[in-house]
């Protein structure tokens, strides 16, 4: 039993002077405390204002190591803050759709609540048999607030990630680009990184051009927006089914393919192989990867021969009816310059360019001039670097002095190296009435029609010349019955070390169709073909690039819904290029 005298005890009340012996109810002894609070509740108060104020660092302290990480390091990267980047789609000229965005899931983990980095390693690799033990336990065991596991899950992957319900990881809602014809204009479209951004081609022009930087520095696009291309993906699929069957055919180590329409430089299909699809770029090797159709440059060949011409008879210093001596080699300084075709007589200007003749045209330019030449060369864009949308534009190799062999030698596309884009930009305007084509790969509502360059009298004419390339020259392979191809053969050797190797050949074949009424201007260009039995030991143009022309033609023609013309159509333009059929005979 506690004793009495540890009980508290009753303290007794004492009443003030002047105050009443009966007690006052409780609130009005608070009215009269100058505090209005009693100090018991004064002290709750004080504690639970501490009590805030410790939350509130406990609180700005978690989110500073969620952002920072324990050691002050930067551990968040920015990609799990900012929104995922959603690009709009890209679809062809009749709204076909050639890439669009699907959403996906990526795998993160929290270094802090990660528990055992090995365990957790080890069943991941369980699911996700891609990943490397090792590495994932030191990366898991770092302690770094943020870190990603694998990016772009399927969602049978996701799911089994998921299942294991390994503490210390989640998963973010991502944007992937997809292709849905594969491997079709991937030189046109290009290719995105990991992240979403554009790296090549009309993905890295939309993210140059189309979209604003947003706080994380991520490209941010108008999502109603649609990228609409010139390419008609039906005619792509056409020219680059029938080079890949060209290319394996003549055991080619590249090929290029480019149509494009002759009065507004819409590219409507083109091709550069080998090539790659832009659903996984990295399979294919490096070349793959690279543009040779408006990044690659090459001396060209006697499809030049086309723009020397043309020049020379704008110019008015060289005449239709003119004739030069072909009978010999040409001697120019220690260099002797030879005919492929040689006719060792005189020609005339339609004989040099239907015979192919280097010496012939040599003969041109130099009646032509130098200076001429070369400013000729420059209206028709072949010494600056295309103005175009994709970021893989090559500068032409133009010499560096430009002496009288310089004149010469450029005449039929040696020394001068210019992208196939160009040359097909040439042609356009050759046969176009005579305006500057500027090229583009999006969608043109009205033709675009660049200054003047040769007179309309004179692409008239060039376009009679090309004609009888086909009809009764070295093009006559390329010819299709209903739609009349005009055009010109080149083959040029490969310079290797300084020196031509005479076995490799660049061979292409420029054109434009319909003959009667030129819509489409084509290059067709094979690096290094084969001969074969076909072509009973050939490998020049006029038995690969040639014949691969009138195939693509007469698949694609239908298809831009070109309709088939008539012999007397054909003829009334070659009376209105005041030409003369003849057998100009050869291959």
């Amino acid at each position: 039993m506690i004793g009495r005298r540890n009980l508290p005890q009753p303290q007794p009340r004492f009443l003030q002077p002047g105050h009443d012996a009966i007690a006052r109810p409780r609130h009005a002894a608070r009215a009269g405390d100058g505090q209005g609070r009693t100090p018991s509740e004064r002290r709750i108060t004080l504690a639970i204002a501490v009590f805030a104020a410790c939350f509130a660092l406990i609180g700005a302290r978690l989110v500073g190591l969620a952002i920072i990480g324990g050691d002050g390091a930067s551990r968040v990267a920015a990609v799990d803050s900012a929104a995922p980047i959603q690009r709009p789609d890209i679809v062809d000229r009749n709204g076909e759709v050639m890439a669009t965005d699907i959403g996906t899931a990526s795998l993160y983990a929290d270094g802090r609540s990660i528990i055992d980095p090995g365990e957790t390693a080890r069943q991941l690799a369980t699911v996700l048999p891609e990943l490397d033990v090792g590495d994932m336990t030191a990366k898991l065991a770092s302690g770094r607030a943020f870190m990603w596991v694998k990016r772009d899950l399927a969602p049978r992957q996701q799911y089994a990630v998921h299942y294991l319900g390994l503490p210390g990881l989640d998963f973010r809602n991502e944007r992937k680009r997809v292709y849905p014809n594969g491997k079709t204009a991937a030189s046109v479209l290009g290719m995105v990184d990991i992240d979403n951004n554009g790296t090549a081609g009309i993905e890295r022009y939309m993210d140059r051009t189309l979209a604003r930087p947003d706080s994380f520095g991520a490209p941010r696009f108008d999502r109603n927006r649609t990228v609409m291309l010139s390419i008609d993906i039906k005619a792509q699929h056409a020219l680059t089914d029938e080079l890949e069957k060209a290319m394996s055919e003549f055991k080619a180590l590249a090929a290029v393919g480019i149509i494009m329409d002759v009065h507004s430089g819409e590219v409507v299909a083109m091709t550069s192989l080998p090539d790659y699809d832009p659903n996984d770029p990295m399979a294919a090797p490096e070349e793959a990867r690279f543009n040779r159709a408006t990044l690659g440059v090459y001396e060209m060949g006697s499809v030049f021969k086309a723009v020397t011409l043309a020049a020379a008879l704008d110019s008015g210093k060289v005449r239709l009816d003119g004739q030069f001596d072909a009978t010999k080699p040409m001697q120019v300084a220690r260099f002797k310059i030879h005919d492929f075709h040689a006719q060792n007589r005189w020609l005339s200007v339609p004989e040099v360019f239907v015979h192919s003749s280097n010496i012939g045209t040599a003969k041109i330019a130099l009646q032509l001039g130098g200076d001429e030449h070369r400013e000729y060369l420059r209206r028709f864009g072949m010494l600056t670097r295309p103005q175009i949308e994709l970021p893989e534009a090559g500068a032409p190799l133009t010499p560096a002095r430009w002496t009288e062999l310089s004149t010469i030698t450029t005449s039929y596309g040696h020394g001068i190296a210019v992208t196939p884009l160009q040359v097909v930009s040439a042609i356009s305007t050759i046969v176009n009435g005579g305006f500057k084509v500027e090229p583009t790969f999006l969608r043109r509502n009205e033709t675009q029609l660049g200054a003047r360059v040769i007179s309309s009298d004179v692409s008239q004419t060039m376009r009679g010349l090309m004609r009888m390339v086909v009809a009764e020259g070295t093009g006559r392979k390329a010819d299709v019955a209903g739609y009349p191809v005009m055009g010109k053969t080149g083959t040029a050797e490969k310079a290797e070390n300084g020196r031509y190797a005479r076995n490799k050949l660049i061979t292409s074949f420029i054109s434009a169709f319909p003959a009667n009424d030129p819509r489409y201007a084509m290059i067709v260009m094979f690096d290094e073909p084969k001969p074969t039995k076909d072509t009973y030991g050939y490998a020049t143009a006029g038995w690969n690039a040639a014949p691969v022309t009138s195939r693509v033609v007469a698949r694609v023609a239908p298809l831009l819904g070109l309709r088939p013309a008539t012999k007397p159509q054909e003829q009334q333009m070659l009376r209105e290029a005041k030409l003369v059929s003849f057998d100009a005979g050869g291959q």
